[in-house]
């Protein structure tokens, strides 16, 4: 699609842009909070949200009218169109059907990861953003972390040479692996309809997918399964919940109690509303983990199913390979990126905030020079590029060239593909052939 050309006027009236928000949920919140720290480039208009609670403290945040304020998209799209986008964080089961609603009515899309749950919804709305002419650009925030477009630029001025090999790696820490995964929202196919791979790593898939340029991937194969988290692993002692009937509580590093209210972590998942500054207090806190909250379950004792390990190999039709390894429950959370090329290697860790580039080096006494490279980093956990994603699409929304960085629809199928293949794979024990788009 030409961006630039499918605009309308009054996308450069110097105006800001205008969006709705699709589901009040901590992404969607966090994406539109761009508007609040530049206002002169993007206005909130609108809300949709079937929790009443919800919707009213969206409104209450970014001063909306109950003319507004929508429950479903339905209703928002029966009348007029109200802004130029959408930005759409609904959990990734309703991703397609909440979108393409959208492109008929003539709203351009930030779309939270993952695009859809199958290949052929990612097909479905590949083509109807093209029928309607609507930008569809994928929150795919790891691209635009200075750590990645920095070393998508040393690839593209030839620093390296070609491509010839990728290896990814996304270490998702214990207590991540237990609020999302185990205990939480992502923890079953059944419920959210995205495997692990996807819901985690897409990513690390796309990552790999846009180093390597216009080149396609072709074949897949994959490994992995739920090893650790299940009942016949749950340590002598424990119970049903944390806080209830476990004895090994004060030292299992998976206390509900430790995680959520001594550490503090994962508030915006565990607690409702926390993300809008609504929390409850200690005591009662400890009196939902003990009773309703999913978030107090011991971690060998849920309804999980979704894999805990899992190792992707890819060759791309020029042939080179990549790799991708995601290992869940580790004590330090890291991702790792590894690239040789013809002429040379990137190797970095993105918590970091620096990566290397090595040259061989024949010279007497010498093997290899290497040059370190420092980025800006920040302490969120994808390295800075949420907001730099939003500033991206609203140039592009403004007639503007795209950054390097771009995830527009078209530009992040791929690594999609190479996710849903890879959880064939696994399942069928069988390479999988990846068809050009």
């Amino acid at each position: 699609m030409n961006h630039t050309n499918q605009l309308n006027g009054n996308f450069t009236n110097g105006q800001p842009i205008t969006a709705v928000i699709v589901g009040a949920g901590h992404r969607s919140l966090l994406y539109a909070s761009y508007a609040t720290k530049h206002p002169d480039q993007l206005r909130i208009v609108g809300i949709v949200e079937p929790d009443p609670v919800r919707r009213q403290l969206t409104a209450d945040k970014f001063g909306l009218t109950s003319e507004c304020c929508f429950e479903s998209v339905e209703q928002l799209v029966a009348g007029p169109r109200i802004s130029e986008a959408a930005i759409n964080g609904t959990m990734d089961h309703l991703h397609i059907q909440t979108t393409i609603p959208l492109l008929e009515a003539g709203y351009h899309v930030l779309l939270e990861k993952p695009i859809g749950t199958t290949e052929e919804e990612i097909y479905v709305l590949h083509q109807k953003a093209k029928e309607h002419n609507r930008i569809v650009m994928i929150c795919h925030v790891l691209r635009y972390a200075p750590f990645y477009a920095e070393i998508r630029k040393r690839i593209e001025a030839g620093d390296i040479g070609e491509v010839v090999n990728i290896q990814t790696a996304e270490h998702v820490s214990y207590h991540h692996m237990a609020a999302s995964f185990i205990r939480g929202k992502w923890n079953s196919k059944e419920t959210c309809k995205s495997s692990m791979l996807m819901a985690k790593c897409c990513h690390d898939l796309d990552i790999i997918s846009w180093m390597t340029g216009e080149i396609r991937p072709t074949r897949v194969s994959s490994f992995g399964g739920l090893m650790h988290f299940k009942a016949e692993n749950a340590p002598e002692g424990s119970g049903k919940r944390c806080l209830v009937d476990c004895k090994i509580e004060e030292s299992c590093p998976y206390s509900a109690k430790k995680h959520y209210i001594e550490q503090g972590r994962w508030g915006f998942y565990v607690w409702e509303n926390d993300y809008f500054g609504i929390a409850p207090t200690e005591e009662e806190k400890l009196d939902i983990l003990r009773t309703s909250s999913p978030y107090g379950r011991c971690v060998w004792h849920c309804d999980n199913d979704v894999v805990d390990r899992q190792s992707v190999i890819v060759e791309f039709e020029n042939g080179s390979t990549a790799t991708h390894s995601m290992i869940g429950g580790t004590s330090k959370p890291c991702r790792t990126l590894f690239i040789v090329g013809t002429k040379g290697e990137i190797q970095g860790t993105l918590e970091d905030g620096s990566f290397v580039v090595r040259h061989p080096d024949a010279r007497a006494g010498h093997e290899y020079t290497e040059e370190r490279v420092t980025v800006n980093v920040t302490n969120d956990s994808h390295g800075g590029g949420d907001l730099l994603l939003v500033n991206d699409f609203v140039r592009v929304l403004r007639g503007e060239k795209p950054s390097i960085s771009s995830t527009s629809l078209e530009k992040s199928v791929y690594g999609h593909l190479i996710g849903f293949s890879a959880e064939c794979s696994r399942r069928e024990n069988r390479i999988v052939e990846i068809g050009a788009l």
